[in-house]
């Protein structure tokens, strides 16, 4: 097992910010890659490394959460990939379980976005630590101090630029490291790294100079002082300037990330903080993923290593139900691609062959007391969908697929009393399709969806309710553990219904009453 410090990190940002091709130039620079496929590998052929899915590479999106791992600088980084589009917020909420860090990327032209501010709030609401990319700046963007200004602003957190644009867009001659006063040579047409001593910089004109010795006199006079602890605490969020696309500053970003991440911390479990230096093993599964090798139609779990260390053939608890379990097929993973791992450490993410046993925000532990980690987030679906087999003699296929991919956790499913008609709920309207294109190429069955007025998902957690909950505005199901769900149209239709029914109490989730 390799002894090395662990970093393991996810990348957020809205669509389109970057943050793909960031990972790719990171797993280049990290020698995890030969040549960086993008986002638009429609056309070229060439795919981001970590859009591994068939569907992803036929729009150029990422839809599901992958896993890569790289060694640079003498640390091992586990990277997990996270899907931008919002109707996979869940996947990404889920994910961001796992991480120890998150690296939010800004389109320097647009600022911060609305999908951007949901996943920074989840990071500040779990107390992950913030390192922030700030993207595109070969375009004409904002001005970095408003950029700044606004993050400071709109997330409320205090911002230390660790390196300075001079210049943007087409103006754009370089990035000066406030650390170490050298320049980062922005050369389109290069392929190599210019680094020189910024007195040494003879592409800067007078001007040039003389406006980054004002600014950078104005960061050192009203700025924010580097603090390492607020960091780790998410009050202070380091800030890169670059351009993924360009290659331009990914070097500088990777160089600080391992010395400013954090390392595995403590998490709560069963009321208690778990040290990673514990010598009981404890993890949990954030993920389950079908067919990821579609010839084989196996379904992987993967699972965070928290504390202690794992072995493959170890025997474990699933807290759960106190079942033993043998982890005799373990992998690690560079998104689909994998290879049997023997150990792992906290921090490091471990996919095990998943046979029907586990469920999303599963413990597996070892020793006598069984511990459980906190649970997973759980969001309602704003969207839903009857849903059948268009052809009734694939029934056996159509469970299966029903049943695997909706224990992935982005679909949530819903049964009907009596006749136990199928619903699905999703987050938006982009997990139908991928949801039917799966079906479609890894079950082979078709599906014909009757698409519902509903929006509104609230589970019953107190007072009885019985069969005439349904009407037109309203629909009472179950979900996958039996446990009473009402439909309703709007908020009109629910705070109506919470008038009738002040003895029902309703919760967003099963854990969260309202």
């Amino acid at each position: 097992m390799e002894n090395l410090p662990r970093k393991t990190f996810a990348i957020i940002s809205h669509p389109d910010a970057g943050k793909t091709t960031l990972t790719e130039k990171v797993l280049l620079l990290g020698g995890g890659i030969r040549s960086a496929g993008t986002v638009k590998g429609k056309k070229s052929g060439k795919y981001a490394t970590s859009d591994w899915m068939e569907i992803e590479k036929q729009r150029g999106i990422s839809v599901t959460s992958s896993v890569m791992q790289l060694h640079y600088d003498e640390t091992q980084i586990n990277i997990l990939d996270t899907p931008g589009h919002q109707d996979f917020s869940e996947d990404t909420y889920r994910t961001l379980t796992a991480v120890d860090t998150a690296v939010m990327v800004i389109d320097s032209v647009k600022g911060i976005e609305a999908q951007t501010m949901k996943l920074f709030k989840v990071c500040r609401m779990r107390g992950i630590p913030i390192l922030t990319f700030i993207n595109k700046l070969d375009r004409e963007g904002r001005e970095p101090l408003d950029l700044l200004e606004e993050i400071e602003e709109t997330l409320e957190m205090e911002t230390v630029p660790m390196n300075w644009p001079v210049g943007t867009g087409k103006r754009l001659k370089g990035i000066y490291s406030l650390q170490d006063q050298t320049l980062e040579e922005f050369n389109e047409e290069a392929d190599t790294r210019t680094v020189v001593p910024i007195d040494q910089a003879v592409s800067l004109e007078d001007y040039e100079r003389e406006t980054l010795d004002e600014e950078v006199m104005l960061l050192s006079e009203a700025g924010n002082t580097f603090s390492r602890d607020k960091v780790h605490r998410g009050e202070q969020t380091p800030v890169f300037f670059g351009s993924a696309l360009a290659n331009f500053g990914v070097q500088s970003f990777l160089d600080h990330f391992v010395n400013l991440a954090a390392d595995p911390q403590p998490r709560r479990a069963s009321g208690e903080f778990i040290e990673p230096g514990s010598d009981k093993f404890t993890g949990f599964i954030f993920k389950i993923q079908a067919n990821m090798n579609p010839n084989h139609r196996d379904r992987i779990a993967f699972l965070r290593v928290c504390s202690g260390q794992f072995d493959r053939g170890m025997e474990v608890k699933l807290s759960r139900t106190g079942k033993k379990l043998k982890l005799n097929q373990s992998s690690s993973f560079f998104a689909s691609d994998r290879e049997t791992v023997e150990s792992a450490k906290p921090g490091d993410i471990v996919g095990l062959y998943d046979s029907g046993s586990f469920q999303v925000g599963d413990t597996l532990c070892t020793g006598s007391e069984l511990v459980q980690y906190e649970e997973m987030p759980q969001f309602p679906p704003e969207k839903f969908a009857k849903v059948t087999a268009k052809n009734a003699l694939k029934h056996k296929q159509y469970h299966k697929g029903m049943d695997q991919l909706v224990q992935e956790g982005t679909i949530q499913l819903y049964k009907t009393p009596y006749f136990e008609d199928y619903i699905v709920g999703a987050v938006g309207e982009l997990q139908f399709q991928v949801f039917e294109h799966r079906m479609k190429n890894e079950y082979h069955v078709d599906l014909e969806f009757q698409h519902m007025t509903h929006e509104l998902a609230r589970w019953v957690v107190e007072g009885n309710v019985g069969d005439n909950m349904t009407d037109s505005r309203k629909m009472l199901v179950h979900d996958q553990q039996k446990r009473p769900v009402i439909l309703f149209e709007n908020d009109f239709a629910l705070r109506w219904f919470q008038d009738k029914h002040p003895d029902v109490k309703l919760a967003t989730g099963w854990d969260i009453i309202e």
